[in-house]
This record gives structure tokens, C-alpha cells and sequence, in this order.
């Protein structure tokens, strides 16, 4: 959600902190600040600003604060309107503590009052401030506690998932950092170090990184980090070499970022399935199971949120159809608060892309106390899920820095049908030529994927993206496999171009949704390559042009009665229909890319939405 920066070393921070943020400005975009302590008088200076980044930097040049201890914000509202005095950093009744934090202080509302009672005045509608308070509060009350008794005191009334950095003019040439539930990590180099809620905050200005664990927190210096856990016990940690793939990207000439990476796509796979195959002889290790557990299984269950839950419900078919196992993709938000009915021989994979998604972790978390099998698939290696399932499967998408997930979401539809197919293998479902034909159907699904972009761009640019533009609601209507796939595109037009869609099982839409079609509501309709089920799609897309709808259909090569009725379509190469999915969900990306740039919206931050769901 929110991100956190911060910088303590012998250089000036607010260059580094400012960077920082930018890099991270994906998570949030709501408001900025900085803070940081005079070099010279330790007196905490600060700038906060509404909106974008960019506001902030424009406030230097009155006001050009800066100091060699530093922390720094980019905001996703959760408490308060987003404007500056909700925006962080927060401060104590005497400006001495500053707090930047990202996730949720749950009891906040009760430590308030009490605060309220013993005179605090409070500035803001936010939960953060509650955090400068009581760290003021418990100072008050021992001023010859250490650091690590003072954080104790206050860890111990805070309720919630958070990560948090303070700093103090009593404690000038410190940084605190605390984490429980929301990542955090410290960046390590020679008379500097960093604090970050993410790598790509520091990457390529230092190569080593420290993860901090969770329930813990670190006293930080220029030259020193001391770890410790909640009950303020000295903690062990590691030092990891920061992986090359997570040095700071740039746009490389392209105009946003989610167009960057919608044409990584084919390279996404091309590294997915490499990296995959040198899996070999460490499968079992990697993924936390015995081949016998795997011969065992009687039920898969993908748990997830969003994008990546959209990527679980097409691997429903893949194990379903491939491996001949039951599956469900359910959604984490959901999950924990159903019955729950632990059963052996069943595996939870968990679908995260930053492997920090709360809803997933709590429901992770909930798994583990129930003994129950747990595999993470993700694209960050340190990401607590990775962590706290029992194995990893890593998708390699690299950094990916828009908002809307592209390259991700096909990152793990290659992960998900490689491990159907691995699984499939490994009970005898497929042959050994059939696994590795699967190999090389990944590949050519990626580079169908990117020719058919080369081949409608022009088309979408010059005509259909400009035309779609112009409507404020959409229908989208899939069968089988494309059913999800229409759930993610209608996601995607509803997340960067604000155009409300709604998406129905083709077939249902005879049961009601044929009220909404008219000519001001462009139907969306993801053709199928099975004969039976397009004959089905065709049906519905008859209802529709018999209700003088505007259909836009996806269809495959002689498919010409849907061909022929559409009002226009995007005719894709016919391929088997597990792959039907990732070989055209560039086309659909890129198209729904520039109807959002014709209506002039932020692409790469639309409004209201984070990247990295770290909030319950």
C-alpha cells in the first residue's frame, strides 16, 4: 500500500529518500512528506504535500530542508481524506517524533481516547498519528529507557499490521524500524544504510539487503543495525546479496510503465519456462513436498486476490483437465471467514504476486495453524509467503512497476501450467514428450501473444481504442477457460480507464443481464476454441445483436458466423485452449492500455488503487 523510505549516513538523505519514493510511488499516490533532523542542531524539520510526488519535490525549492537522518512517505488512504494534514510523516504534541508507516493500526480509536485523556493533541484523522503519541507517551513516563525497552513498551499496545520507521530528536543519528504483518527491509552499505518498505527503493545504490523478520525491530545507524524481537531480545540476522533482477527499472523509451511491460510478456515466458526447467533435480525441495504427497493428492485449492486470484481460476482447468484433480480457486479475502474443513492429501497454493498480500498471508497464516499444505507461488523470493508456506514456486517476472498487473498475471498463468503439467507427469496422467511438449506450447503461446499485439496495435490505436473510449459502461462475456479471462480484462478497463464493466458467464445471460444490453453498451464477448463451446458463445452473441448491441468479439480462426456478426473482432490463430488465454491476453491488454490513454487517465497510477495490497 503505502511506502516507507528511509536514510541515515554520512551523506545528506532527502536525495535518497526522494528517489526512493519515487521508485516506490506505484504502492501509494495520495500525498507525500519527508522528514528529517537538522545535522547540526538535531531540530526535526518537515514538508508534506497532497497528491503526487511530484508536489512535494516542488516545495524545496522554498523550502530546502534537509539532514543526514531522513524518512520519507508516499500515501495510500485508508484513515482520513488524502490531503496534507493526513499525510505522513506524524508527529508527537512537540514536533520531537516523526513517524512514516504504512498498514493499520487496528485499536487506534481506543489509544487515542486514552491519549486524548492524558492531553495529547492529535492533528490528523489518521491511525499513524496514534504511533508518535504513544512512543511520546511511553518516553514521558521512563526517560532513561533504552531504545529497545521504549519500542517494547509500545509494540505491546499496538494492534494491527504495520511497518513503521521513527525517528527522534532525543535518539538523533537513529532510525527505528519496526515491523509486524507488512514487509520491511534494510539496505546495508559502507557508512550508510537504508530503510525501505521494498528493495527497489535502494537497488542498484547498494547489493546487500537484510529482510527483517517478522514481530521485530531494528535500531539503525550509519555504520550499525541491531535486531530485536517484540519482547526486546537480541536477534540473529542475515545478510542476502540483492538479486540482479531487482536493480531500479526505467520505462526504456516507452511511455508508461504498463506499456513496458505488456511487451516484456514474451521474455516473461521465455525466462519463466528456462528457469522452470533447470528445476529438475530440486523440484521436491523447492516446492515442500514429497513426490509421494504429490502422488497422494486428492484436492488442489489456489487462494488469492485480485489479478492473481483471475490467474487461479483459469488454473482450475489446467489441474482439473491436465492433472484430473478437483481444484478451486477461492479468494483470500473470503476464505477465512467460511467453515473451514481441514482434510489430508490437499494443497493450498498461494498466488501473490508481491508475496505480500494480506489477505493471502492471513490466509496462509490460518492454513499453517490447521496443518494443512501450503505452497507459495510468487515473483519476489524474500516476500514473507515465501517464507511461511511450506515450499516456493517463483514466477520470474521481474520488477513490475504499473499499477494494473500485466506481465505478472502471465507470469504465473506460465508457472501455474508448467506445475499442472509437472504434476500431471509425475502421477503418469502424461507422458514424458507430452511434458516437455507443454515446455515448448508455453513458448509458442508467447510469441503468438506478441504478434498478435503487432498485429492489431494499429488498428486499436488509429480506430477501435479512440471508438470505446467514448462509452462509460461495458459487458464482458466468457465460456469455460475465457470466463476468467473475461473477469481480468473487465478488471483491467475498470482499473485504468474508470469505465464500469461487468462480466457474466456467456451463458447466464439470458437470466437477466440481457436487460442491460443496448446500443451505449458495448459487449465484450472471449470466444472459445472447443466447437461445442463456441457454438454456445455464438448463441449469446446472436442475443445480444438481437438487441441491437455493439459487440466486440475475441474469436480464432474460422469461427465465421461470430466473425461475421461482430462489430468488430480480433481474430487469433486457433490453439489448444489452455494456452487460448495467454496468447491473447496481450491484445486485450493493449487495447484496453489505449482506451484509457484516450480518456486521459493516469495509467501507470490510477486513482484510488495501490499496487501491493498490504491491508486487511
Amino acid at each position: 500500500m503505502c511506502s516507507v523510505v528511509g536514510y541515515v549516513g554520512a551523506q545528506k538523505s532527502r536525495v535518497a529518500v526522494l528517489e526512493g519514493l519515487r521508485r516506490l510511488e506505484y504502492r501509494g499516490y495520495d500525498s507525500s512528506g519527508y522528514a528529517c533532523l537538522d545535522a547540526h542542531n538535531h531540530r526535526l524539520m518537515y514538508v508534506k504535500a497532497e497528491g503526487a510526488l511530484k508536489n512535494l519535490v516542488r516545495l524545496f525549492d522554498k523550502n530546502p530542508i534537509d539532514g543526514r537522518v531522513g524518512i520519507g512517505h508516499t500515501r495510500w488512504s485508508t484513515h482520513g481524506a488524502a490531503n496534507e494534514q493526513n499525510a505522513h510523516p506524524h508527529f508527537d504534541c512537540h514536533k520531537t517524533i516523526s513517524i512514516v508507516h504504512n498498514g493499520i493500526i487496528e485499536n487506534y480509536s481506543s489509544i487515542k481516547k486514552e491519549l486524548i485523556a492524558q492531553g495529547h493533541v492529535f492533528h490528523s484523522e489518521t491511525d499513524t498519528e496514534v504511533i508518535a503519541h504513544l512512543i511520546e507517551s511511553e518516553f514521558q513516563k521512563n526517560k532513561t529507557a533504552t531504545l529497545p525497552q521504549l519500542m517494547t513498551s509500545v509494540v505491546a499496545q499496538l494492534v494491527g499490521a504495520y511497518a513503521f520507521m521513527a525517528v527522534m530528536q532525543e535518539f538523533p543519528d537513529t532510525i527505528i524500524a519496526v515491523r509486524k504483518g507488512s514487509p520491511l527491509c534494510i539496505g546495508v552499505g559502507d557508512g550508510e544504510m537504508f530503510v525501505a518498505s521494498d528493495v527497489l527503493a535502494f537497488a542498484g545504490k547498494i547489493d546487500r539487503v537484510i529482510f527483517m523478520p517478522e514481530q521485530t525491530f531494528a535500531v539503525v545507524t550509519k555504520d550499525d543495525m541491531q535486531l530485536y524481537n517484540f519482547a526486546a531480545e537480541r536477534q540473529d540476522f542475515v545478510i542476502k546479496q540483492l538479486d540482479a533482477q531487482w536493480i531500479a527499472v526505467e520505462k526504456n523509451g516507452h511511455e508508461h510503465y504498463m506499456l513496458k511491460e505488456i511487451y516484456e510478456q514474451k521474455s516473461v515466458i521465455e525466462r519463466s519456462v528456462r528457469f522452470f526447467r533447470t528445476l529438475q533435480d530440486n523440484f521436491w525441495v523447492s516446492i515442500g513436498c514429497t513426490k509421494e504427497q504429490i502422488l497422494s493428492l486428492k484436492k488442489v485449492v489456489i487462494v488469492a486476490c485480485g489479478t492473481s486470484w483471475h490467474a487461479g481460476r483459469i488454473a482450475e482447468f489446467y489441474f482439473e483437465e491436465i492433472v484430473g484433480i478437483p481444484t478451486t480457486a477461492v479468494l483470500a479475502s473470503e476464505f477465512r471467514y467460511r467453515r473451514f474443513f481441514p482434510q489430508d492429501d490437499v494443497l493450498y497454493i498461494a498466488v501473490s504476486q508481491s508475496g505480500e498480500t494480506a489477505d493471502t498471508l492471513e490466509a496462509i497464516r490460518f492454513l499453517k495453524e490447521h496443518n494443512q499444505h501450503t505452497l507459495a507461488l510468487t515473483n519476489v523470493a524474500s516476500s514473507s509467503l515465501v517464507r511461511e508456506c511450506d515450499g516456493f514456486l517463483l514466477t520470474q517476472a521481474g520488477p513490475e512497476i504499473a499499477v494494473a498487473s500485466t506481465k505478472a498475471f502471465t507470469a504465473q498463468l506460465t508457472a501455474l501450467y508448467w506445475l499442472a503439467n509437472r504434476v500431471a507427469f509425475e502421477r503418469k496422467k502424461i507422458t514424458e514428450t507430452a511434458y516437455l511438449l507443454a515446455e515448448e506450447d508455453l513458448l509458442l503461446a508467447g510469441v503468438l501473444l506478441e504478434n498478435m499485439i503487432e498485429q492489431c496495435k494499429h488498428e486499436i490505436i488509429d480506430e477501435l481504442a479512440p471508438y470505446y473510449a467514448q462509452f462509460d459502461r461495458s459487458i464482458f462475456l466468457g465460456r469455460h477457460i475465457t470466463y476468467p479471462l473475461a473477469m481480468e480484462a473487465a478488471l483491467k478497463l475498470k482499473e485504468i480507464a474508470y469505465i464500469f464493466s461487468q462480466v457474466y458467464p456467456a451463458g447466464e445471460l439470458k437470466h437477466g443481464p440481457l436487460a442491460l444490453v443496448d446500443d451505449k453498451t458495448p459487449v465484450f464477448l472471449f470466444s472459445h476454441p472447443d466447437p461445442v463451446i463456441y457454438q454456445k458463445i455464438l448463441s449469446s452473441a446472436q442475443e445480444v445483436k438481437a438487441r441491437k448491441g455493439k459487440l466486440l468479439a475475441i474469436a480464432f480462426e474460422g469461427q465465421k458466423e461470430l466473425i461475421d456478426l461482430a462489430d468488430n473482432v480480433f481474430i487469433f490463430p486457433m490453439v489448444s485452449p489452455h494456452l487460448s488465454v495467454i496468447a491473447t491476453i496481450g491484445v486485450i491488454q493493449i487495447f484496453v492500455y489505449y482506451i484509457a490513454l484516450s480518456r486521459g487517465c493516469n495509467i501507470d497510477k490510477p486513482r484510488n488503487l495501490a499496487k501491493s495490497v498490504t491491508v486487511l
